[in-house]
């Protein structure tokens, strides 16, 4: 390869709005940093060594053991790609940037650390919003759900009481009832298989996974169910223990776990019930739990409940039906996510769903 290829990237490295950088280990100096320097950090390339401590005291407390620990496996000769880290800015507002790295020696076998970083502040801040919006969207499909069917399972609990009740009824009068009894069966099956189809499209998707904290987004995602409880009869609650608990998951699929045992708790839970969300971390794993104060699992049924079409499928108490698909399509996602998935449960005691996960360093 001719020497002269390299300076073929120049014209492009000095255009581009990613900053590359060359770092030396041994002073602990920036070596080179491309001219988007100043377009990113709002400063002059020349003041980029005397800005490399200030821009460290403002990398976000919770990203620097993410940052060393990166920064470890590029020393040890891997390259790290998609790190993204936040930065407060001197007006508070968060920076956020994603780096990628690796070793490099120079001519004279000095060691360097070479790469680039990219502000996707703006990348960042519209897919919080994106993951916000469908986490209100899940759950409130969720709370309609119940909603809906509610009175529709009550029209046909009352149909079949009228039929047994009225018995001199005419064939025609109890060929309407049963086209009514039909009707509402009809309705609420439409209901759960719009949320049922909402849930089993979203699990075929690829994994997308990224570096979040668990507690703080787990608090977004009960906000909508919370604020249901005048109209879902049931009581939700939200407990984060300890300090943030950082994972790497994939948001969307990991909100559709959660909305999909949400969903069930409030099946087979009673109104005036409790369903409880939690998250903890413990030892190397981070820990979610969705506890419920409902009807509980025969213990008979435990066995085969992740399983594809289980035998432990049951309607829930308002009349919603069940594919039996939600168990196992929940366990493919916290399996493929490195971790798994428990349950514990007895009759008229209760359930509680523990997902283990791996939890970053």
């Amino acid at each position: 390869m001719s020497a002269d290829y390299p300076l073929l990237f120049r014209g492009f490295i000095d255009q581009s709005a990613v900053v590359y950088f060359a770092y030396r280990v041994a002073d602990g100096q920036l070596v080179y940093v491309s001219p988007a320097y100043e377009q990113v950090f709002g400063d002059p390339v020349a003041h980029v060594n005397e800005d490399l401590p200030l821009w460290l005291a403002r990398v976000h407390a919770e990203d620097l053991d993410h940052l060393r620990h990166h920064l470890a496996r590029v020393l040890a000769g891997e390259v790290v790609e998609q790190v993204e880290l936040r930065v407060s800015q001197p007006d508070g507002r968060p920076q956020w940037l994603s780096v990628a790295a690796g070793r490099a020696y120079d001519a004279q076998g000095e060691l360097h650390v070479s790469g680039t970083v990219q502000d996707v502040s703006r990348v960042k801040e519209a897919s919080l919003s994106s993951e916000k919006f469908n986490a209100k969207k899940n759950a409130t499909l969720e709370i309609l759900a119940h909603d809906l069917a509610g009175p529709l399972v009550l029209l046909q609990q009352l149909i079949e009481h009228l039929r047994t009740e009225w018995p001199a009824a005419s064939p025609s009068t109890l060929q309407l009832l049963r086209q009514m009894e039909r009707a509402c069966v009809d309705g609420v099956g439409l209901i759960r298989d719009f949320v049922d189809n909402e849930f089993m499209e979203s699990s075929n998707v690829e994994l997308k996974r990224e570096r979040a904290d668990l507690a703080t987004w787990l608090g977004t995602l009960l906000e909508e169910y919370q604020r249901s409880k005048w109209h879902t009869h049931l009581h939700f609650d939200y407990a984060a223990v300890g300090p943030p608990v950082y994972a790497s998951f994939d948001i969307n699929k990991l909100q559709q776990v959660i909305n999909n045992l949400v969903s069930n708790a409030i099946k087979f839970t009673p109104d005036g019930g409790h369903i409880r969300v939690g998250v903890a971390r413990e030892g190397e794993q981070a820990l979610v739990t969705v506890a419920d104060t409902g009807i509980g699992i025969p213990a008979a049924l435990h066995p085969g409940l992740f399983e594809r079409f289980t035998k432990a499928r049951r309607p829930g108490l308002r009349g919603e039906k069940t594919t039996g698909l939600g168990m196992s399509l929940i366990r493919t996602i916290v399996e493929l996510h490195e971790g798994n998935i428990s349950v514990e449960s007895a009759e008229g005691e209760g359930t509680t769903f523990t997902i283990a996960l791996p939890a970053c360093q």
